[in-house]
């Protein structure tokens, strides 16, 4: 059975081993840089789910996604399913696409804070 702890330390690991298009995103999401909004990394939501990136004061999770989730892509869509019925909004972005177009990215996911709390996915 998956504990609470379990996942805590689960979180950790993930946080001190970021893949490349996380860490770049982070730059630009931590510290409030992206419009005053607070956003924590890999955190755990619901003491089940681990998101890259969410922002608890809007609800939103943002995911990004390398080639291992093309083979993923129905875990993906029934995970972000069950967020979606937890009340967040999903936004998933391929881990190229952060890096070639980060500016639109970034206009992408400051558009869904602004917007009122009404889940989508989007890629």
């Amino acid at each position: 059975m998956v504990t609470k702890e379990i996942m805590l330390k689960r979180a950790r690991e993930l946080r001190k081993n970021f893949t490349d298009a996380e860490d770049y995103l982070w730059q630009f999401l931590r510290n409030r840089l992206l419009d005053g909004y607070k956003f924590r990394r890999q955190h755990v939501i619901e003491n089940f789910y681990i998101v890259d990136f969410v922002c608890e004061k809007r609800k939103l999770v943002i995911e990004l996604d390398g080639d291992q989730h093309t083979e993923n892509q129905e875990y993906d869509e029934k995970r972000t399913r069950l967020l979606n019925n937890k009340g967040y909004k999903v936004l998933r972005f391929w881990n190229g696409v952060v890096f070639t177009e980060t500016d639109a990215v970034l206009e992408t996911i400051l558009h869904a804070l602004i917007l009122p709390l009404t889940p989508t996915l989007s890629r």
